[in-house]
């Protein structure tokens, strides 16, 4: 695929002139808002492929526009704000962010979380072609054609970032599958945020129980990574 449109969403001009000359500069095309409302106008008329957001916006928080968007879209989302607090980045991810950035941040990590979520959507993009099995654990079961994750009868509601990894663990079903292996899969080799994938994973275990209390799926192995567990049908 081409490079995609990228819409930044940021109040601050400097920071917002800094991050539309660096993506312009690697031949990203790009549009810009400078409030939430501005924002989810073009996201909705111009539909970009990568959204870059400040969670401090003048007329709403950065986090209920993550939540908007969740709603209908599942574009990757990139956070970039002053707030360092672990839970205010928690709270961005759970709300469904895909990465998150403290600012000040160096250009050059910027780019490369790009590069990571660009080859991410070509991944998809490719798997959308070829992939056409389904995946049976238990009561589990993953449509890969469809990218739809179901508990017996019943569609389980997945991030985008969950489904990488639901995918990720039943394809290597039975095997331990190391913190630093799944943030290569997942995120890519510039990525290393171990609390970040805790996150993610304890959300996913969280969704799977509710809908499959009597049954553990995924086991913790502390200091190392997760594994998923075969279930008997």
């Amino acid at each position: 695929m081409n490079k995609p449109t990228i819409l930044i969403i940021e109040d601050d001009q400097a920071v917002r002139k800094l991050i539309s000359t660096t993506v312009e500069l690697e031949g990203y095309q790009y549009r810009t808002a400078e409030n939430g409302r501005e924002g989810l106008m073009e996201l909705v008329s111009k539909q970009p492929d990568i959204l870059i957001l400040d969670l401090g916006l003048p007329d709403m928080d950065g986090v209920s526009i993550v939540e908007n968007v969740r709603g209908w879209s599942n574009l990757p989302i990139i956070i970039i704000s002053a707030r360092s607090d672990d839970q205010d980045k928690i709270k961005a991810l759970d709300a469904g962010a895909d990465d998150y950035l403290t600012k000040p941040f160096s250009v050059e990590e910027l780019l490369a979380r790009l590069r990571v979520i660009l080859r991410r959507l070509r991944t998809d993009q490719q798997s959308s072609n070829i992939q056409s099995s389904i995946i049976a654990n238990g009561s589990l079961k993953i449509d890969y054609a469809a990218g739809i994750v179901w508990i017996d009868d019943t569609e389980l509601h997945v991030t985008p970032i969950e489904y990488k990894l639901i995918c990720l663990l039943a394809k290597n079903i039975g095997k331990v599958l190391t913190h630093n292996y799944i943030l290569n899969e997942v995120w890519g080799k510039y990525y290393d945020d171990v609390p970040v994938l805790r996150v993610f994973m304890a959300g996913l275990r969280k969704k799977l129980r509710q809908h499959s209390p009597n049954e553990d799926y995924i086991q913790t192995h502390i200091g190392v990574g997760y594994r998923m567990l075969r279930i008997e049908s």
